[in-house]
């Protein structure tokens, strides 16, 4: 049983670009914490719209303001948020997402009763911004422990579930010139090493919506494509099966053909 847990600081990482549409209820589920020994690491990337006049709308200390001189792609933004994190678990919540108030005291009991647990996720709902409806992300049983081939078979590990140790971060960062798939390359490539917990009740919430999804399928499937040459080799050596992520590529690219009217 590990000793004083419940004093341990979180850092919860923000990064906003012109993110003020959905950001006072994300800013909410993180101040209304039953977990009361927080961070939050607002990483501000050179946002033009009322972002920071809403942040500052909430009268806390805990809230740390960051702001970049340049826009920079998510990892790398992502990289210098977590840089300026105090605590000694990372978590992450975007501007449009939000959590349950229950998150972070679930997370931290666990790993509470837990030896040797680093690394936390749980389930997590889906919100359609369109219908305003909820599904959850996951329908099934998720795995907990070594759990590399699942990730390659349905990476379905949401990054706003995640609790982990920032020792993670010590000698390794996020690629930098990622914008959609950092988590998914540092997730998996940590899970090589790392036994990785799941709570199955869901903790946070993703949101959907017309932001967060146009123009997106390029980018997907050029750094699945540059993901998977500079991967495969090494997963393979270690008797990895990449064959559901390849079909998974082949349907991204038929997507964007379709897309492009070829």
């Amino acid at each position: 049983m590990k000793k004083n847990l419940e004093n341990k600081k979180v850092s919860i990482i923000m990064n906003c670009h012109n993110g003020a549409k959905y950001l006072n209820k994300s800013i909410s589920s993180i101040i209304n914490q039953s977990y009361k020994n927080w961070e939050l690491i607002f990483f501000d990337n050179k946002s033009d719209d009322d972002s920071k006049k809403i942040l500052k709308n909430f009268r806390d200390n805990r809230i740390k303001y960051f702001k970049s001189k340049k826009f920079l792609k998510l990892y790398e933004a992502r990289n210098l948020a977590i840089k300026k994190a105090k605590g000694k678990y990372i978590c992450f919540c975007d501007n449009d997402d939000w959590w349950i108030k229950e998150k972070l005291k679930k997370q931290i009991n666990f790993i509470k009763k837990n030896k040797n647990v680093n690394f936390v996720f749980s389930n997590l709902f889906v919100y359609n911004q369109k219908t305003k409806k909820s599904n959850l992300y996951f329908k099934y049983l998720m795995p907990s422990g070594k759990i590399t081939q699942n990730l390659l078979n349905d990476y379905k590990l949401g990054i706003p579930s995640v609790l982990m140790n920032k020792k993670f971060f010590e000698n390794k960062k996020f690629n930098k010139r990622y914008n959609i798939i950092g988590d998914f390359d540092f997730f998996l490539n940590l899970s090589l090493n790392e036994n990785f917990y799941c709570i199955q009740e869901p903790l946070a919430y993703y949101r959907i919506h017309g932001d967060n999804l146009s123009k997106k399928i390029d980018i997907y499937v050029n750094e699945v494509d540059h993901w998977l040459k500079i991967n495969s080799d090494k997963f393979k050596k270690l008797n990895y099966s990449l064959k559901s992520l390849k079909f998974f590529f082949y349907k991204l690219k038929l997507k964007q053909l379709i897309r492009w009217g070829l």
